[in-house]
């Protein structure tokens, strides 16, 4: 049992809400972390989500329909809040200036401006700790990439290409939701949607993005309405940034960033790739123990090897490290990287951990510059 319990609300009780809920049962798989997370409070728009949770989790004393009453509960330490990006800035500034901690979801505000105002809120209140959340660098293979970013075992960075695709929306008669509005989902689309995932490692290699040349598809302007007609559905569907990026040693190479809902044959896979003078590396969710490694010999000889990965987690669990890992696990360390930052006042180690609302900032410039090269058909500064 963990000597310290953080007192936890969820503003939002929707799919990432159950995950977070089912991560903090589980907490006894993670033994080496004297730090775990207690909910005691839910917030939903409607009653009808509340069951599941009360049904499930014991510790809950405050269920409500209004968040404000959730953030006046003195026993709540820290918020994870999933509601759709067009409430970002009014709740995730109304969570920082009640001095709850806060694990938010992604992009951490609907635009650039959205962005800036909660960054100003945070900056206002210091001693509120606060992330946005990206549970893909977790999985061991990118926890791998990140000890090599780490050592510089690329030598010259050739080139960078990393992608989150699904084909969720492949179905022209499903119906809409708020992801396809740009009321609530906003003017990035699919980038607003999943590009944190796709830039969470590029960042924090601090690789400094130069500029981009976007092209965003709208492949399905129309959606059913759920009602008999149809709608607007006025997002970008698909994004492939083409940006020019700079390494340390101040040399330029190229990387794409891509994001597609609309992706042919692409259940969900994340991926990321990294091809260097010295060592090369890939690695995509669709085969998710392997990991793929050139490691160049000096005969010349040049072939892919293939690294079959475990349950080697950056914090340890009780599973054995030759079983599979899976999204909850992900999910589960994320939140414990959340907890050990917020306990310890620094990270395991540098791939293991949140996204900072700076590296949330700089998704905001990528975005919004991606939105004028497409507008203009012109190469943007980032």
């Amino acid at each position: 049992m963990a000597d310290k319990k953080i007192k936890f609300g969820i503003i939002g009780l929707g799919l990432m809400g159950r995950e977070f809920a089912s991560a903090a049962a589980r907490w006894c798989h993670l033994p080496d972390l004297d730090i775990q997370p207690e909910i005691i409070a839910i917030c939903a728009s409607s009653e009808n989500s509340f069951s599941w949770y009360t049904d499930n989790i014991p510790s809950i004393t405050q269920t409500t329909t209004d968040y404000h009453e959730l953030l006046a509960n003195p026993e709540v330490e820290a918020i994870y809040c999933a509601v759709p990006h067009n409430l970002h800035e009014q709740f995730y500034c109304d969570i920082i200036k009640a001095g709850k901690h806060l694990l938010g979801e992604k992009p951490f505000g609907i635009d650039k401006k959205a962005n800036e105002n909660i960054l100003k809120c945070l900056a206002e209140n210091p001693n509120v700790f606060a992330r946005c959340a990206s549970e893909f660098p977790f999985i061991p293979a990118a926890q791998y990439v990140g000890k090599m970013i780490q050592e510089d075992k690329f030598g010259k960075i050739i080139e960078v290409n990393s992608g989150f695709m699904h084909s969720s929306d492949m179905d022209p008669n499903k119906a809409i939701n708020w992801k396809r509005r740009q009321i609530t989902n906003g003017e990035y689309g699919c980038m607003g949607d999943l590009g944190v995932h796709v830039c969470n490692m590029p960042f924090r290699a601090e690789w400094d993005l130069l500029n981009v040349r976007a092209i965003l598809s709208n492949l399905m302007p129309e959606r059913p309405d759920g009602k008999g007609g149809m709608a607007l559905c006025d997002t970008w569907d698909n994004a492939t940034l083409f940006c020019e990026a700079q390494s340390k040693d101040g040399l330029s190479f190229p990387m794409t960033v891509k994001t597609q809902r609309i992706a042919p044959g692409e259940k969900d896979t994340w991926y990321i790739e990294i091809l260097g003078t010295e060592k090369s590396v890939r690695f995509s969710t669709k085969n998710p123990k392997c990991l793929e490694i050139m490691d160049y010999i000096n005969t010349g000889t040049q072939a892919w090897q293939m690294l079959d990965m475990g349950h080697e987690t950056a914090f340890k669990s009780i599973t054995g490290g030759i079983f599979e890992f899976g999204f909850s696990d992900a999910i589960l360390q994320m939140w414990a990287a959340f907890l050990y930052e917020l306990s310890e006042g620094k990270v395991k180690n540098k791939f293991a951990a949140c996204v900072t609302p700076e590296e949330a900032a700089l998704s905001h410039r990528l975005f919004t510059a991606a939105l004028k090269s497409q507008k203009n058909r012109s190469t943007e500064l980032v």
